[in-house]
Protein backbone atom coordinates (compact mmCIF):
# COMPACT_ATOMS: atom_id res chain seq x y z
CA UNK A 1 0.00 0.00 0.00
CA UNK A 2 1.27 3.43 -0.88
CA UNK A 3 1.53 5.82 2.06
CA UNK A 4 -0.16 9.08 1.09
CA UNK A 5 0.25 10.96 4.32
CA UNK A 6 3.21 12.91 3.07
CA UNK A 7 0.77 14.64 0.75
CA UNK A 8 -1.64 15.64 3.52
CA UNK A 9 -2.08 19.35 3.89
CA UNK A 10 -2.91 21.11 7.13
CA UNK A 11 -5.44 23.55 5.66
CA UNK A 12 -8.27 21.29 6.76
CA UNK A 13 -10.99 21.86 9.29
CA UNK A 14 -10.20 20.71 12.78
CA UNK A 15 -12.95 18.72 14.44
CA UNK A 16 -13.42 18.22 18.14
CA UNK A 17 -12.64 14.69 19.38
CA UNK A 18 -15.59 12.81 20.76
CA UNK A 19 -14.40 12.41 24.33
CA UNK A 20 -12.34 14.15 26.94
CA UNK A 21 -9.03 12.85 28.18
CA UNK A 22 -9.14 11.43 31.67
CA UNK A 23 -6.90 13.06 34.22
CA UNK A 24 -5.19 9.73 34.93
CA UNK A 25 -2.71 10.05 32.03
CA UNK A 26 0.83 9.39 33.18
CA UNK A 27 3.22 12.25 33.72
CA UNK A 28 6.74 12.46 32.39
CA UNK A 29 9.48 10.91 34.44
CA UNK A 30 11.26 14.25 34.18
CA UNK A 31 8.66 16.16 36.19
CA UNK A 32 6.51 13.78 38.21
CA UNK A 33 5.18 16.59 40.40
CA UNK A 34 4.18 18.85 37.51
CA UNK A 35 0.74 20.42 37.92
CA UNK A 36 -1.68 20.82 35.06
CA UNK A 37 -2.07 24.53 34.44
CA UNK A 38 -4.24 24.23 31.35
CA UNK A 39 -7.70 22.78 30.74
CA UNK A 40 -7.20 19.03 30.31
CA UNK A 41 -9.81 18.96 27.53
CA UNK A 42 -7.38 20.96 25.38
CA UNK A 43 -4.92 18.04 25.49
CA UNK A 44 -7.26 15.55 23.82
CA UNK A 45 -6.58 14.56 20.22
CA UNK A 46 -8.47 16.40 17.50
CA UNK A 47 -8.76 15.21 13.91
CA UNK A 48 -8.47 16.74 10.48
CA UNK A 49 -11.29 16.03 8.07
CA UNK A 50 -10.80 13.14 5.65
CA UNK A 51 -9.62 13.86 2.12
CA UNK A 52 -12.40 13.89 -0.46
CA UNK A 53 -12.62 10.60 -2.34
CA UNK A 54 -10.44 8.75 0.18
CA UNK A 55 -10.93 5.04 0.80
CA UNK A 56 -13.49 4.11 3.45
CA UNK A 57 -14.55 0.88 5.13
CA UNK A 58 -17.85 -0.28 6.61
CA UNK A 59 -18.78 -3.32 8.68
CA UNK A 60 -20.68 -4.74 5.69
CA UNK A 61 -17.77 -4.24 3.30
CA UNK A 62 -15.36 -5.74 5.82
CA UNK A 63 -17.65 -8.72 6.34
CA UNK A 64 -17.59 -8.64 10.11
CA UNK A 65 -20.24 -8.92 12.81
CA UNK A 66 -21.55 -6.12 15.02
CA UNK A 67 -19.83 -6.04 18.41
CA UNK A 68 -20.79 -4.27 21.63
CA UNK A 69 -17.52 -2.93 23.00
CA UNK A 70 -18.85 -2.95 26.56
CA UNK A 71 -19.00 -6.72 26.50
CA UNK A 72 -16.32 -7.44 23.90
CA UNK A 73 -12.81 -8.78 24.42
CA UNK A 74 -10.33 -6.22 23.11
CA UNK A 75 -6.60 -6.56 22.53
CA UNK A 76 -4.05 -3.76 22.68
CA UNK A 77 -0.50 -4.43 21.51
CA UNK A 78 2.10 -1.91 22.66
CA UNK A 79 5.37 -1.96 20.75
CA UNK A 80 7.84 -0.52 23.25
CA UNK A 81 8.42 -0.80 26.98
CA UNK A 82 6.91 2.06 28.88
CA UNK A 83 10.03 3.97 29.84
CA UNK A 84 9.31 6.54 27.14
CA UNK A 85 6.67 9.12 28.24
CA UNK A 86 4.97 8.80 24.84
CA UNK A 87 4.33 5.08 25.39
CA UNK A 88 3.29 5.63 29.01
CA UNK A 89 0.65 8.16 27.96
CA UNK A 90 -0.45 6.08 24.97
CA UNK A 91 -1.12 2.90 26.96
CA UNK A 92 -2.71 4.81 29.83
CA UNK A 93 -5.05 6.56 27.43
CA UNK A 94 -6.24 3.22 26.05
CA UNK A 95 -6.82 1.86 29.57
CA UNK A 96 -8.53 5.03 30.77
CA UNK A 97 -10.94 5.19 27.85
CA UNK A 98 -11.82 1.51 28.21
CA UNK A 99 -12.63 2.11 31.88
CA UNK A 100 -14.65 5.20 31.00
CA UNK A 101 -16.75 3.16 28.55
CA UNK A 102 -17.43 0.55 31.22
CA UNK A 103 -15.34 -2.18 29.60
CA UNK A 104 -14.35 -4.67 32.34
CA UNK A 105 -10.62 -4.63 33.04
CA UNK A 106 -10.43 -8.36 32.33
CA UNK A 107 -11.83 -7.76 28.83
CA UNK A 108 -8.96 -5.45 27.84
CA UNK A 109 -5.90 -7.58 27.17
CA UNK A 110 -2.69 -5.49 26.97
CA UNK A 111 0.67 -6.78 25.77
CA UNK A 112 4.06 -5.12 25.43
CA UNK A 113 6.67 -6.19 22.87
CA UNK A 114 9.62 -4.48 24.61
CA UNK A 115 10.83 -3.18 21.22
CA UNK A 116 11.16 -6.73 19.83
CA UNK A 117 9.25 -7.15 16.58
CA UNK A 118 9.13 -10.96 16.73
CA UNK A 119 7.60 -10.67 20.18
CA UNK A 120 4.96 -8.24 18.96
CA UNK A 121 3.92 -10.63 16.19
CA UNK A 122 3.68 -13.43 18.76
CA UNK A 123 1.79 -11.15 21.17
CA UNK A 124 -0.86 -10.27 18.59
CA UNK A 125 -1.18 -13.87 17.43
CA UNK A 126 -1.79 -14.89 21.04
CA UNK A 127 -4.42 -12.18 21.46
CA UNK A 128 -6.25 -13.58 18.42
CA UNK A 129 -6.10 -17.06 19.94
CA UNK A 130 -7.59 -15.63 23.14
CA UNK A 131 -10.69 -14.54 21.23
CA UNK A 132 -10.33 -10.76 20.93
CA UNK A 133 -12.99 -9.09 18.79
CA UNK A 134 -11.04 -5.89 18.15
CA UNK A 135 -7.31 -5.27 17.90
CA UNK A 136 -5.65 -1.91 18.55
CA UNK A 137 -1.98 -2.07 17.57
CA UNK A 138 0.87 0.40 18.05
CA UNK A 139 3.22 -1.24 15.50
CA UNK A 140 6.96 -1.39 16.01
CA UNK A 141 7.59 -1.81 12.27
CA UNK A 142 5.50 -1.04 9.21
CA UNK A 143 6.18 -4.32 7.37
CA UNK A 144 6.21 -8.01 8.29
CA UNK A 145 2.61 -8.40 9.48
CA UNK A 146 1.31 -10.89 6.87
CA UNK A 147 0.87 -13.80 9.29
CA UNK A 148 -1.14 -11.61 11.66
CA UNK A 149 -3.35 -10.30 8.85
CA UNK A 150 -4.14 -13.81 7.64
CA UNK A 151 -5.04 -14.99 11.12
CA UNK A 152 -7.15 -11.92 11.95
CA UNK A 153 -8.90 -11.95 8.56
CA UNK A 154 -9.94 -15.56 9.02
CA UNK A 155 -11.85 -14.51 12.16
CA UNK A 156 -12.95 -11.12 10.78
CA UNK A 157 -11.22 -9.18 13.57
CA UNK A 158 -10.84 -5.48 12.67
CA UNK A 159 -7.42 -3.93 13.30
CA UNK A 160 -6.94 -0.27 14.26
CA UNK A 161 -3.33 0.87 14.04
CA UNK A 162 -2.21 3.90 16.02
CA UNK A 163 0.88 6.10 15.88
CA UNK A 164 2.65 4.08 13.16
CA UNK A 165 1.16 2.80 9.93
CA UNK A 166 1.28 -0.80 8.73
CA UNK A 167 1.82 -1.27 5.01
CA UNK A 168 -1.22 -3.36 4.12
CA UNK A 169 -4.54 -3.49 2.28
CA UNK A 170 -7.24 -1.24 3.67
CA UNK A 171 -10.54 -2.85 4.74
CA UNK A 172 -9.00 -6.29 4.26
CA UNK A 173 -5.91 -6.33 6.47
CA UNK A 174 -6.72 -3.33 8.66
CA UNK A 175 -9.60 -0.99 9.36
CA UNK A 176 -7.89 2.37 9.80
CA UNK A 177 -4.72 4.17 10.81
CA UNK A 178 -4.98 6.88 13.48
CA UNK A 179 -1.98 9.15 13.90
CA UNK A 180 -0.07 12.27 12.97
CA UNK A 181 1.06 13.49 9.57
CA UNK A 182 4.73 12.62 10.10
CA UNK A 183 5.90 14.21 6.86
CA UNK A 184 4.21 17.46 7.87
CA UNK A 185 5.85 17.21 11.31
CA UNK A 186 9.25 17.08 9.60
CA UNK A 187 8.40 20.10 7.49
CA UNK A 188 7.27 22.07 10.53
CA UNK A 189 10.47 21.14 12.34
CA UNK A 190 12.47 22.39 9.36
CA UNK A 191 10.64 25.71 9.41
CA UNK A 192 11.46 26.09 13.10
CA UNK A 193 15.11 25.20 12.53
CA UNK A 194 15.38 27.69 9.67
CA UNK A 195 14.01 30.40 11.96
CA UNK A 196 16.30 29.40 14.83
CA UNK A 197 19.41 29.58 12.61
CA UNK A 198 18.36 32.59 10.53
CA UNK A 199 18.43 30.34 7.44
CA UNK A 200 22.13 29.48 7.61
CA UNK A 201 24.37 27.05 9.48
CA UNK A 202 25.02 23.35 10.02
CA UNK A 203 22.58 20.78 11.35
CA UNK A 204 22.68 17.20 12.61
CA UNK A 205 19.76 14.78 12.48
CA UNK A 206 19.16 12.25 15.23
CA UNK A 207 17.19 9.69 13.25
CA UNK A 208 14.49 7.53 14.76
CA UNK A 209 14.48 3.75 14.61
CA UNK A 210 14.76 2.27 11.10
CA UNK A 211 12.03 0.12 9.62
CA UNK A 212 8.98 2.29 10.24
CA UNK A 213 7.23 5.09 8.39
CA UNK A 214 7.63 7.60 11.23
CA UNK A 215 11.40 7.84 10.77
CA UNK A 216 11.19 7.88 6.98
CA UNK A 217 8.56 10.61 6.78
CA UNK A 218 9.97 12.83 9.54
CA UNK A 219 13.35 12.67 7.79
CA UNK A 220 12.05 13.31 4.29
CA UNK A 221 9.80 16.15 5.40
CA UNK A 222 12.64 17.89 7.22
CA UNK A 223 15.21 17.50 4.44
CA UNK A 224 12.92 18.57 1.63
CA UNK A 225 11.62 21.59 3.52
CA UNK A 226 15.12 22.72 4.58
CA UNK A 227 16.26 22.50 0.97
CA UNK A 228 13.28 24.61 -0.05
CA UNK A 229 13.22 27.34 2.61
CA UNK A 230 16.83 27.47 3.83
CA UNK A 231 19.29 26.07 1.27
CA UNK A 232 22.18 27.62 3.19
CA UNK A 233 21.55 25.23 6.07
CA UNK A 234 23.68 22.14 5.52
CA UNK A 235 22.95 18.75 7.05
CA UNK A 236 26.37 17.47 8.10
CA UNK A 237 25.54 14.49 10.33
CA UNK A 238 22.87 11.78 10.44
CA UNK A 239 22.73 8.76 12.71
CA UNK A 240 19.99 6.75 14.35
CA UNK A 241 19.39 7.22 18.03
CA UNK A 242 16.68 4.52 18.02
CA UNK A 243 14.12 6.92 19.57
CA UNK A 244 16.03 6.33 22.84
CA UNK A 245 17.38 8.86 25.33
CA UNK A 246 20.45 6.76 26.03
CA UNK A 247 21.22 6.27 22.33
CA UNK A 248 20.46 9.91 21.64
CA UNK A 249 23.09 10.88 24.19
CA UNK A 250 25.69 8.48 22.74
CA UNK A 251 25.11 9.65 19.19
CA UNK A 252 25.25 13.29 20.26
CA UNK A 253 28.54 12.70 22.06
CA UNK A 254 29.94 11.29 18.82
CA UNK A 255 28.50 14.26 16.96
CA UNK A 256 30.13 16.79 19.25
CA UNK A 257 33.49 15.06 18.91
CA UNK A 258 33.39 15.09 15.10
CA UNK A 259 31.42 18.33 14.63
CA UNK A 260 32.05 20.45 17.74
CA UNK A 261 30.75 23.61 16.07
CA UNK A 262 27.42 22.20 14.91
CA UNK A 263 24.70 24.86 15.02
CA UNK A 264 21.53 22.82 15.28
CA UNK A 265 20.19 19.38 16.15
CA UNK A 266 16.95 18.00 14.75
CA UNK A 267 15.84 15.11 16.97
CA UNK A 268 13.05 12.94 15.62
CA UNK A 269 11.67 12.45 19.11
CA UNK A 270 11.95 14.13 22.50
CA UNK A 271 13.81 11.30 24.21
CA UNK A 272 16.75 11.68 21.81
CA UNK A 273 16.63 15.45 22.26
CA UNK A 274 16.87 15.06 26.04
CA UNK A 275 19.81 12.72 25.55
CA UNK A 276 21.41 15.34 23.31
CA UNK A 277 21.05 17.94 26.08
CA UNK A 278 22.97 15.67 28.44
CA UNK A 279 25.71 15.36 25.83
CA UNK A 280 25.81 19.13 25.31
CA UNK A 281 26.16 19.72 29.03
CA UNK A 282 28.97 17.16 29.13
CA UNK A 283 30.72 19.07 26.35
CA UNK A 284 30.45 22.32 28.38
CA UNK A 285 27.94 23.83 25.99
CA UNK A 286 25.51 26.39 27.35
CA UNK A 287 21.76 26.51 26.86
CA UNK A 288 21.04 27.91 23.41
CA UNK A 289 24.54 27.34 21.99
CA UNK A 290 23.09 24.60 19.79
CA UNK A 291 19.51 25.03 18.62
CA UNK A 292 17.42 21.90 19.19
CA UNK A 293 14.14 21.21 17.42
CA UNK A 294 12.34 18.01 18.33
CA UNK A 295 9.05 16.14 17.96
CA UNK A 296 6.72 14.66 20.60
CA UNK A 297 5.58 17.09 23.31
CA UNK A 298 6.69 15.46 26.55
CA UNK A 299 6.84 17.55 29.71
CA UNK A 300 10.61 17.08 29.83
CA UNK A 301 11.07 18.57 26.36
CA UNK A 302 8.62 21.43 26.87
CA UNK A 303 10.39 22.22 30.15
CA UNK A 304 13.59 22.19 28.07
CA UNK A 305 12.18 25.13 26.12
CA UNK A 306 11.46 27.00 29.35
CA UNK A 307 15.03 26.29 30.49
CA UNK A 308 16.52 27.48 27.19
CA UNK A 309 17.96 24.16 25.95
CA UNK A 310 15.33 23.42 23.30
CA UNK A 311 14.17 25.90 20.68
CA UNK A 312 10.91 24.25 19.64
CA UNK A 313 8.84 21.08 20.00
CA UNK A 314 6.37 19.83 17.40
CA UNK A 315 3.74 17.79 19.19
CA UNK A 316 2.84 14.18 18.41
CA UNK A 317 -0.16 13.51 20.64
CA UNK A 318 -0.21 9.98 22.16
CA UNK A 319 -3.67 10.12 23.75
CA UNK A 320 -5.32 7.70 21.33
CA UNK A 321 -7.89 6.13 23.65
CA UNK A 322 -10.98 8.28 22.93
CA UNK A 323 -10.42 8.37 19.17
CA UNK A 324 -9.55 4.67 18.86
CA UNK A 325 -12.61 3.48 20.79
CA UNK A 326 -14.84 6.13 19.24
CA UNK A 327 -13.81 5.00 15.76
CA UNK A 328 -14.41 1.33 16.62
CA UNK A 329 -17.86 2.18 17.98
CA UNK A 330 -18.79 3.96 14.75
CA UNK A 331 -17.51 1.04 12.70
CA UNK A 332 -19.55 -1.54 14.61
CA UNK A 333 -22.59 0.74 14.26
CA UNK A 334 -22.26 0.54 10.48
CA UNK A 335 -20.69 3.95 9.78
CA UNK A 336 -18.00 4.55 7.14
CA UNK A 337 -14.46 4.73 8.50
CA UNK A 338 -11.67 6.51 6.61
CA UNK A 339 -8.45 4.70 5.80
CA UNK A 340 -6.40 7.43 7.50
CA UNK A 341 -7.57 9.46 10.48
CA UNK A 342 -4.99 12.19 10.84
CA UNK A 343 -4.75 14.14 14.07
CA UNK A 344 -3.85 17.80 14.48
CA UNK A 345 -0.70 18.52 16.51
CA UNK A 346 0.23 21.76 18.29
CA UNK A 347 3.67 23.37 18.60
CA UNK A 348 5.60 24.61 21.61
CA UNK A 349 8.18 27.38 21.65
CA UNK A 350 9.32 30.16 23.98
CA UNK A 351 6.06 32.04 23.44
CA UNK A 352 3.79 29.36 24.92
CA UNK A 353 5.91 26.66 26.61
CA UNK A 354 5.53 27.90 30.17
CA UNK A 355 1.79 28.55 29.90
CA UNK A 356 1.05 25.30 28.05
CA UNK A 357 3.28 22.94 30.03
CA UNK A 358 0.14 21.35 31.44
CA UNK A 359 -0.84 20.17 27.95
CA UNK A 360 2.38 18.17 27.61
CA UNK A 361 2.54 14.56 28.75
Amino acid sequence: MIDLRGRWRPALAVLSASALLLTGCAKSEDDPAAKTTADSSAAVQTTKSAAAGGSTCTLTKFGGQKVDLKTATIGFSQSEKEANPFRIAETQSIKDEAAKLGIPAANLKVTNADSKFDKQITDVSTLIDQGVQLLVIAPLNSDGWDSVFQKAAAKKIPIVTIDRKINAKHCTDFLTFIGSDFYEQGKRAADKMAKALNNTGTVAILLGAPGNNVTTLRTNGFKEQIAKVAPNIKIEFEQTGQFSREEGQKVSEQLLQSKPNINGIYAENDEMALGAITALKGASKKAGDVKIVTIDGTKGAVQGIVDGWIYSVIESNPRFGPLAFGTATKFFNGEEIAENIIISDREYDSANAAADLGLAY
